[in-house]
């Protein structure tokens, strides 16, 4: 097997971890808080610490930043999106948590346009209107009830754009060990903070969704960056797309979701707005992209 056709295997093997990882945390079923999973979940993280440095590189670089803002940026974006995507999982069913996450793509567009001055030609503006359009297919605003589940994923798509964005402008002067580190430290400390006041020692079962929320987490991330090291991560980025196969597979022979056909066409405009937007994204080849570490969208 030559080293594109392992870049591509290996990114999807990652995404499959990342649904996995998903559907861990959802069977917790809110039964801790979402900063106690958070934490936790973080803090599994560090196993795969040692296969993000470079060669002679030390761990405390975790904390070695040229642009200590951008530093302290990411580590609080990582603490809102970790929380905010737990949080869609605990109460959406994991079609609709990610139907909505995946508008990570369209707030990058709108973010690279409003912090970089990139300029945006008219085919990556509709795809930003069609993801928009397929959010309000799903939500059907004033015929459903919305929940703090939807907010939550909300926040998880945009935390994990500006987390992109910043990529970007720092991704050729930052190390991967420090952008990943921050994005531990930020939820380490901001969920270990809140979390206390309702701490609740997990139970046998719960350490087994909790590790297998961090841990999976920590091994797809590591499977992203061997994609990456064989592919250009954006090609690498698409593949994400198949975790929606897996949410619909895992809801229905697991949770006993079931998609109605309006959903199913809101699901579809975002995931056609995230891939034509990924294609452009693929002719633009965006500054520091290929030393950016792994980004999903919590």
């Amino acid at each position: 097997m030559d080293r594109s056709a392992q870049g591509v295997l290996l990114a999807f093997l990652a995404y499959a971890a990342y649904a996995v990882s998903d559907a861990s945390v959802k069977l917790l079923h809110g039964s801790l808080s979402a900063y106690e999973a958070v934490f936790f979940g973080a803090l599994s993280g560090v196993a795969a610490l040692p296969f993000i440095r470079e060669p002679g590189e030390r761990l405390s670089g975790v904390f070695r930043a040229r642009n200590r803002a951008m530093w302290v940026l990411r580590a609080v974006a990582a603490f809102t999106g970790s929380v905010g995507s737990v949080t869609a999982f605990t109460h959406l069913s994991m079609a609709e948590a990610f139907s909505l996450l995946f508008l990570m793509p369209t707030f990058v567009t709108v973010l690279s346009v409003a912090f970089l001055g990139e300029k945006v030609g008219w085919r990556r503006w509709l795809a930003v209107l069609m993801g928009f359009a397929g959010v309000l297919v799903v939500l059907r605003p004033g015929f459903r009830e919305l929940n703090i589940g939807h907010l939550g994923a909300v926040v998880g798509g945009l935390s994990g754009a500006v987390t992109v964005v910043m990529m970007r402008a720092f991704g050729r002067t930052e190390t991967r060990l420090s952008l990943y580190g921050a994005g531990l430290v930020g939820p380490v400390l901001g969920a270990g903070l809140l979390m206390l006041p309702e701490f609740a020692w997990p139970t046998a079962m719960q350490w087994v969704w909790i590790l297998g929320y961090g841990l999976l987490m920590a091994l797809a991330n590591v499977f992203v960056m061997m994609a990456s090291n064989r592919i250009e991560a954006s090609l690498v980025a698409p593949a994400q797309y198949s975790q929606m196969i897996w949410a619909i597979l895992f809801g229905y022979a697991v949770f006993g979701d079931g998609i109605d056909a309006v959903m199913g066409l809101g699901v579809a405009i975002i995931i056609l707005s995230g891939v034509f937007t990924f294609m452009r994204e693929r002719v633009r080849r965006p500054r520091g992209w290929r030393r950016a570490p792994p980004v999903h969208p919590q």
